[in-house]
């Protein structure tokens, strides 16, 4: 019996992690893809763009636009992974806490015990303070938080970029790199502040 894992895919005898990345090879997200694979051996990882990413490159969001780049969805990259891995089941990190869109998508699963056509949902019904806890409890490295805000991932918002450029400026840079016309977001940032 194969299945997924997480955001995380998963099958009973083998783990394939899946990690969807903004900008590959970021130097604070490596400290934790690198912990994860010492802590985990046995564990298969794998790094694809994510989906977001395709909308970004076609809009031309600080960068020159593509109207080439194919649009994706979540969907998409799950289905991609399941038939190049052979499985079946995908986990997922979404929660009814995430806001309004993600609780009615996940209360339509209840029934079946968050799980729809393969992809199931185990901590639907987690607090980010829940899922926290549970990390703290087990001695697990929690998630890079970029403010005091809820959790996001790497993106073009003032307070991960501010955050980088105080932690880990390489990493800001290498955005730079692949989007030059970032810099704008810390540019006007740091004017309103003057």
């Amino acid at each position: 019996q194969r299945s997924l894992v997480g955001s995380e895919m998963c099958i009973r005898d083998r783990v394939v992690c899946v990690f969807m990345y903004f900008v590959k090879d970021l130097e604070h997200i490596n400290r934790w893809i690198n912990w994860t694979k010492a802590k985990y051996p046995k564990m298969e990882f794998v790094q694809v763009p994510h989906w977001n990413l395709t909308y970004i490159l076609r809009g031309g969001m600080y960068c020159v636009p593509n109207s080439k780049v194919k649009l994706l969805k979540l969907a998409d990259v799950v289905k991609a992974m399941q038939l190049t891995h052979g499985v079946y089941y995908t986990f997922l990190g979404m929660k009814k806490a995430d806001g309004m869109n993600r609780r009615l998508m996940l209360k339509g699963y209840e029934v079946n015990g968050y799980e729809n056509n393969g992809m199931v949902y185990p901590l639907a019904d987690w607090t980010q303070k829940d899922i926290l806890a549970y990390m703290r409890q087990h001695n697990l490295p929690e998630p890079v938080r970029y403010s005091l805000k809820a959790s996001s991932g790497v993106g073009f918002n003032p307070d991960c970029m501010l955050w980088m450029e105080k932690n880990y400026p390489q990493d800001l840079q290498r955005i730079y790199r692949v989007f030059p016309m970032a810099e704008r977001v810390l540019w006007e940032y740091h004017n309103k502040q003057n």
